[in-house]
């Protein structure tokens, strides 16, 4: 690693390319990195080798024996580490700069989480805001892959998800559970029959990962329609052609309308709070991660 002379001023594409790496090496391989960074394996593997070209070292090793790093890879993902991890100890030296709470939160959440009567997040940030007046917060909603990419290279201090994986690089805290029904529209032919029989009726399949639980469930139906959020799949479930899982405290207000009605229980989702593993401790995010 005697040559890197490309990397004596990191330029935002090298770091780009870092937390590539990052992400590859907190998954395991390409494969599962590909949902992380929400890009193709060939992208992922073209970026792989333009940070090798830079580097001018060979970072890991992929065959029939599976992905590992190269000792040469290892030592990299130590000194970036070391690099985020400064940055990260920035942002918490100007947190420190005063005796009071100061700084920014930057936290991830997905769609659809404000209406849940156990959700502990706008107390949590409520309480953060009475220690810390001057306290920023920046709240991202995004999708969760996103988010766990964003907590996994630094962007986010925080994340909110739901629990269908773990990645090496993250520590997962357990916050709540989410009773999920199926439903059908008031158009729909199930709204008013006796006999609630869902066979041979369409389902919304959602684009974004389930758990084991969930997964199996939408397997024993029809899929007629996709969507990548719960509010697509709403949208689509009012149509009256579609039948949709929804979580029950999202679907209650339009259950209460008229417009909606819960055919049979579905499945629970988990949510939690996830931080990087790596991270080093922060005056702020330590705050309101105590308040949840």
């Amino acid at each position: 690693m005697a040559n890197i002379k490309t990397l004596g001023q990191i330029s935002d594409f090298e770091l780009k390319l870092l937390r590539v790496f990052r992400t590859v090496a907190a998954c395991g391989g390409f494969a599962a990195a590909e949902v992380a960074l929400g890009i193709s394996r060939a992208a992922i593997s073209m970026q792989m080798a333009d940070l090798e070209k830079r580097l001018q070292v060979k970072l890991c090793q992929r065959g029939r024996a599976g992905f590992a790093l190269t000792d040469e890879g290892k030592r990299v993902l130590e000194a970036s580490d070391r690099l985020f991890g400064a940055v990260e100890h920035f942002r918490a030296e100007l947190n420190d700069l005063h005796r009071h709470l100061r700084g920014t939160l930057v936290i991830g959440i997905t769609d659809n989480l404000v209406s849940h009567p156990g959700m502990k997040i706008t107390h949590g940030l409520a309480a953060l805001k009475a220690k810390g007046p001057e306290v920023h917060i920046d709240l991202r909603m995004q999708p969760s892959d996103d988010i766990e990419m964003g907590v996994l290279d630094g962007r986010l201090n925080v994340g909110v998800i739901p629990q269908v994986r773990e990645l090496p690089g993250l520590h997962y805290s357990p916050l709540y559970e989410e009773s999920n029904w199926l439903y059908c529209a008031d158009s729909h032919p199930l709204f008013s029959a006796q006999n609630i029989n869902t066979k041979g009726h369409e389902v919304v399949q959602p684009r974004f990962q389930q758990a084991t639980e969930a997964a199996d469930l939408y397997a024993e139906h029809t899929t007629g329609a996709h969507a990548n959020d719960r509010e697509g799949i709403l949208f689509l479930v009012l149509t009256g052609c579609y039948l949709g899982y929804l979580p029950e405290h999202y679907a209650a207000p339009w259950v209460a309308a008229g417009r909606l009605k819960p055919l049979q229980p579905g499945f629970t989702t988990r949510f939690c709070v996830i931080t990087a593993r790596s991270r080093r401790s922060n005056l702020v995010v330590d705050t309101f991660l105590d308040t949840l």
